[in-house]
């Protein structure tokens, strides 16, 4: 009797994974024909496709395995804040006096205290000192204080990812982070004077800057390359040289650069934008806290984080994810943050929905990490998850639209499949991944995913574009089984 019953747990177990494997397609020749042509083998590609109310998926390949997701890694941070800090969820930054105030002067210390906020812009932080000076302060006798405890202090090299530590991708998170620590140098040629007028904005104290760039005539083609940029940076202070040519042709352009320590940054635009509303101040900087018996002066207030979750998704915002990445372990665990704490809160939250990813590796919650890990499987699995979530519209709201806008915007824009996926992209030098939702043709809502980790992954968007168009078609094909799990 007992041999009988082991046979028939055996049998029923292998009739559950034939019907399983039955119902899942291997990949569609258009996709593996695009990968044929990319010189990318199928060991290096996984995929996952599923319908929202379907009990199996309809497409699996090597979708266990552990890869490196890309920026569809900030499709778990976002999902995480959206459900654990809610989608009304706002950053405040703080102003305190730490002194006398005597009619329109603080004879004392003017603190900033930063609460993480990923997107503390110019316009905003301006907004928040000219507030300051409705209230009628002008003079601050005293130094500008900045609090940034709220998230641990750690080191940081901008240059460790791609040796690019310029560049404004690269910047750390920090709880005082201001207008992601950029320069925004804005080029506006004169066709007629041919010459450029350079524009630097912010220009905070610090960093000297100058131009001699002449307008020329012909196509626009790579605007930058016959300019010449000599960028150097010293943390506290910066040079940013520009010489050479573009086409006038080309319109305004825009070149961000990274080139102050984080505390020289801040201090540099307050004393900029300070000056400009009327104000002075007579001391320097220091890193400080708010102590007892500081009267808060003013508040800032950011956008929703449902607003700033849309902003991190549909243009792929490393360094707003990094800071919502940050902001989970401040705000799950009361305790300043740093990656460990946050990466703690995440695993907690994905144990109460019952999520378990063994695999999951997470270094900083952007994607922008050689080292962050999850398999095809368990993105599709959260994709699913968030669809029954409360939180199901803002997630979904924040996805590039094919064709539409956000890092999907160029793509497939003449296909039917035309405004009907909202699907977030990743790109790394060995990576190429795409995880979201596609509305196909029949109505049927289908999660989709699709990792290639290959050093020849810069030419797998043919392949990744052909999967998205065979799922809106309906997803159908040759073949009955599931290949690589």
């Amino acid at each position: 009797m007992l041999i009988l019953r082991v046979l028939l747990i055996f049998l029923l177990g292998a009739f559950l994974l034939g019907a399983k494997l039955a119902t899942a397609q291997p990949l569609p020749p258009t996709v593996e024909q695009a990968l044929k042509r990319a010189r990318i083998p199928v060991s290096g590609v996984a995929a996952y496709v599923q319908d929202v109310d379907a009990a199996t998926p309809l497409l699996v390949l090597n979708a266990a395995q552990a890869m490196n997701p890309a920026s569809t890694m900030k499709l778990v941070t976002t999902f995480a804040a959206l459900e654990l800090l809610g989608p009304t969820y706002q950053w405040k930054t703080e102003v305190y006096a730490n002194g006398n105030l005597e009619g329109d002067s603080l004879r004392g210390d003017l603190i900033l205290k930063g609460r993480g906020d990923p997107k503390l812009t110019l316009e905003h932080f301006w907004l928040l000192l000219r507030k300051l000076r409705a209230l009628g302060l002008r003079e601050i006798r005293g130094d500008l204080v900045q609090d940034r405890s709220y998230f641990e202090a750690a080191p940081y090299d901008p240059g460790k990812f791609d040796g690019e530590a310029l560049r404004a991708y690269n910047v750390g998170p920090d709880a005082l982070l201001l207008n992601f620590k950029a320069v925004r140098f804005q080029f506006v040629p004169d066709a007629e004077a041919k010459r450029v007028t350079v524009i630097a904005e912010p220009k905070p104290d610090g960093l000297e800057f100058s131009a001699t760039v002449r307008a020329t005539a012909g196509a626009c083609g790579d605007w930058r390359a016959g300019i010449k940029a000599d960028f150097q940076s010293k943390g506290g202070s910066a040079r940013a040289a520009f010489t050479g040519s573009m086409p006038a042709s080309c319109g305004e352009r825009y070149w961000n650069a990274s080139l102050l320590a984080q505390p020289d940054y801040v201090y540099g635009v307050f004393k900029q934008l300070w000056r400009e509303l009327g104000g002075s101040i007579t001391g320097g900087w220091r890193d400080g806290t708010v102590p007892a018996g500081a009267r808060l002066l003013a508040t800032g207030e950011s956008a929703s984080n449902a607003e700033l979750v849309r902003d991190i998704n549909k243009f792929s915002n490393n360094v707003m994810a990094r800071q919502l990445f940050l902001t989970l372990g401040a705000e799950m665990l009361a305790l300043p943050a740093n990656s460990e704490r946050s990466t703690q809160a995440v695993r907690a939250w994905l144990a109460e929905k019952g999520l378990d990813f063994p695999e999951l590796v997470l270094e900083n919650g952007s994607g922008l990490s050689r080292v962050e890990r999850i398999s095809a499987e368990h993105m599709g699995k959260l994709l699913l998850a968030a669809w029954r979530s409360a939180v199901m519209p803002e997630l979904m709201a924040s996805l590039p639209l094919v064709a539409q806008d956000g890092t999907m915007r160029r793509r497939l824009r003449f296909e039917s499949i035309a405004g009907q996926a909202h699907i977030k992209t990743g790109s790394l030098s060995d990576a190429r991944t795409l995880a979201g939702y596609v509305l196909d043709r029949h109505g049927r809502r289908r999660v989709v995913v699709m990792f290639i980790n290959d050093a020849n992954a810069g030419g797998g968007r043919p392949a990744q574009d052909a999967l998205l168009q065979w799922v809106y078609e309906g997803g159908t094909t040759a073949g009955n089984a599931s290949r690589g799990n």
